[in-house]
């Protein structure tokens, strides 16, 4: 599947939920939660829209032009849909500090397809702590899917562990014998056996050198 058919399904897929979330928002005496109203929805996301992660920012530009064509078909039961979304820069501190203007400033129902395990990471226990959907995460780390804990959060990509075990069953059958490298963050270097036990056990494997500072 192409990225642009799984952005897009993953917009109408958002659609759908913040139809039930508003749904469930609305009690018998008719009072909403924050970011809903007979007539509105109110919906945030931090992207990076500036720095070296700038490609990104192109979810934000086609969630905006989504949500357009969905309010000029009448929005959802409807609402239309007032979607915010701001530049984190790919920096921890830049989300927190836009994640907390959306939810403390702006009011949204909830945050949508954000984008980033370490920026969504800084602001996953504030948005739970606040009972603020952080919805359809444009990450795959496995930390998002934990129900249990973290009930307001969930990813909207195929976890990284998933994906590691789908490359590693193609290149095991393919090429039984490949050695392979691994490119990853280091802010992640303490989850990457997350996606590659199940790699080293049955592959080659000579352990990550350490990164240049």
């Amino acid at each position: 599947m192409s990225s642009r058919h799984h952005s897009v399904l993953t917009l109408a897929a958002g659609a759908a939920m913040l139809s039930a979330i508003t749904t469930t928002a609305l009690g018998a005496d008719k009072k909403y939660d924050p970011g809903a109203s007979d007539t509105e929805i109110k919906i945030g996301q931090t992207v990076p829209h500036s720095g070296p992660g700038s490609l990104y920012g192109v979810l934000g530009r086609v969630g905006e032009a989504y949500f357009q064509m969905l309010n000029e078909k009448g929005g959802i039961n409807g609402r239309k849909v007032k979607f915010l979304s701001l530049d984190d820069a790919y920096s921890a501190p830049k989300a927190v500090e836009a994640t907390r203007r959306l939810v403390e400033q702006e009011e949204v129902l909830a945050l949508y397809g954000s984008l980033g395990t370490a920026p969504q990471t800084a602001v996953h226990k504030y948005l739970n702590s606040k009972g603020v959907p952080q919805l359809l995460l444009n990450t795959g780390a496995s930390k998002w899917n934990d129900p249990k804990n973290f009930k307001w959060t969930m990813a909207g990509l195929p976890l990284y562990p998933t994906e590691a075990r789908i490359l590693a069953k193609h290149v095991i059958s393919v090429k039984p014998n490949a050695k392979v490298g691994i490119l990853y963050q280091s802010f992640i270097r303490t989850m990457i056996s997350d996606g590659t036990f199940w790699v080293r056990s049955r592959m080659n494997w000579r352990k990550p050198a350490a990164p240049r500072r």
